[in-house]
């Protein structure tokens, strides 16, 4: 049997979705749906046949090579998507030329394969013809055909960190970041404009942070302060976490990395990273080696969960939740994070164009079939948590729970940037799927730092700020009322969790 992926992104569905195809060793090798060929991954044959023969003069051909030309060939070669994070011989790369059209540095969870499948597409919705993706490690290309010539798309993904440098010395047209810019960041770039507007600032999908061990391990769920303990070393047998005895080895991303960085914010704090602790800059060789190792804990964005498992999180006050497309979604869970794409506040017109497609329904499906969290508006049943009042389950009882809520600006009223693009999102859904305004129920929430009625009092008031901006776009919310602070999702000791909790929820009623 032979096997291969297509790389026809943007045109192709096997390709956007990353699918590996099988074929009959006789046959073309060529991708059944748009019938581009593929490129190869794999060969299996009987030992002693022919073709094993012939696969072993290869491989001793190729070893001799590699020892003679070796830097040539290094420079020559590079990895096909599927093969990335394998031990698998690396394909040629095709030569390619042409006019750069854009240039993307930063955070590996978003170029290794997003960033790649969004150019595709985008070239192709800019009127280009045979589009063509050429992959490494950490940096790709795709390409086009237009009447003037060739474009390239240039990616480069070596960490996060990399997004702002890159964005102040010029040399990226765009950031990919897989955590919020910094104040030192954002002085760094004022030049380009203020990089937390939503001129500059945009959230490209959402993405969960998943707590992953060995299959084997029995350990289903931790609280955050576990996590920690076994991150930084405090925690340095299972059996402390009530778990089989064995010592804890722990894996994590490297330190350029918008992961690593998210997850020390979020968890580790000012603990230090367990002594010894492995680092990988790829999330899925990460994940494959917790896979191999029943004593591993590790952490990687939700698409890299693979073949390893992961855990229930949880915090003082709050339940435990599992990372998936709807608890990530409304960022319920604890360690939801937001994917960014930073733009200069006025960039070239060709950098919007590539925003606004990423930002649209169209590039929003292609974050779902990349295995991250999009931002299309679902209506979804939702059980109420166990601690809800006896009001709130009788509100939201029959009614459908959509997949996002509105937060706000750090110690403000204002809508955070996602929050506005989210308005739009609903107002088309509702208007697509012709629910009235009197459908939609706002149901506000606040942390409970102060007065039980005060807060009752903030979370109305958040509540009919967003039905404020409904009202602007036609719809008058039929319900539109507050909890206070009912129902953390996040423990209120610290910044993080109180800005969690405050939020608005968002119901309907056929």
């Amino acid at each position: 049997m032979r096997s291969g992926r297509c790389t026809n992104f943007g045109s192709c569905a096997t390709a956007d979705t990353q699918q590996t195809v099988k074929l009959a060793d006789m046959a073309d090798l060529v991708c059944p749906e748009c019938k581009r060929a593929l490129t190869e991954t794999s060969r299996s044959s009987q030992p002693g046949s022919p073709s094993s023969t012939l696969v072993l003069a290869a491989t001793f051909l190729l070893l001799l090579l590699l020892c003679g030309s070796g830097y040539f060939l290094f420079k020559r070669l590079t990895l096909s998507p599927s093969t990335r994070s394998a031990a698998s011989a690396p394909v040629p790369a095709l030569p390619i030329s042409g006019s750069v059209f854009l240039r993307l540095s930063g955070s590996n969870t978003i170029g290794s394969q997003l960033a790649p499948a969004l150019a595709a597409a985008f070239l192709k919705q800019e009127g280009a013809t045979g589009i063509q993706s050429y992959f490494g490690s950490e940096d790709s290309k795709v390409s086009g055909v237009f009447p003037d010539g060739n474009r390239v798309i240039e990616i480069h993904a070596h960490g996060s960190a990399t997004a702002f440098t890159e964005l102040a010395s010029g040399s990226a047209d765009i950031g990919m970041a897989s955590r919020k810019i910094n104040s030192a960041e954002e002085s760094q770039l004022s030049a380009l404009g203020d990089m937390t507007s939503p001129a500059s600032e945009h959230v490209l999908g959402l993405d969960g942070i998943a707590v992953i061990v060995n299959r084997a391990n029995p350990v289903a769920s931790l609280s955050k302060e576990q996590i920690a303990g076994l991150f930084s070393g405090e925690i340095a047998n299972w059996s402390g976490v009530s778990g089989t005895d064995g010592p804890v080895r722990v894996y994590a991303r490297d330190a350029k990395s918008g992961t690593f960085d998210t997850f020390k914010s979020l968890v580790l704090k000012d603990r230090p990273l367990r002594s010894g602790a492995e680092r990988f800059e790829d999330s899925q060789k990460l994940s494959d080696a917790v896979s191999n190792d029943v004593n591993a804990i590790g952490f990687v964005g939700l698409p890299y969960v693979a073949s390893s498992k992961a855990v229930a999180v949880s915090e003082k006050g709050a339940r435990a939740l599992l990372p998936n497309r709807f608890t990530v979604s409304t960022e319920d869970y604890l360690l939801s994070r937001r994917l960014f794409l930073y733009t200069a506040s006025n960039p070239k017109p060709a950098v919007r164009r590539f925003v606004d497609f990423a930002l649209s329904k169209a590039g929003q499906d292609i974050v779902a079939a990349n295995g991250f969290v999009e931002q299309n508006v679902r209506a979804e049943s939702a059980a109420p948590a166990p601690a809800s009042s006896p009001h709130y389950q009788s509100i939201t009882s029959g009614a459908q729970r959509l997949s996002l809520d509105f937060r706000f600006r750090s110690g403000s009223s204002q809508l955070d940037n996602k929050a506005l693009a989210d308005l739009d999102r609903v107002t088309s859904f509702l208007s697509d799927l012709r629910y009235s305004g009197g459908s939609v129920m706002l149901l506000g929430f606040s942390d409970s730092t102060g007065a039980a009625a005060a807060n009752v009092a903030l979370s109305k008031d958040r509540a009919k700020a967003v039905a404020d901006q409904f009202a602007q776009r036609g719809a008058q919310p039929g319900l539109v009322t507050g909890f206070g602070p009912e129902m953390p999702i996040a423990a209120n000791d610290n910044e993080d969790g109180r800005q969690k909790n405050r939020r608005v929820e968002i119901w309907v009623r056929k």
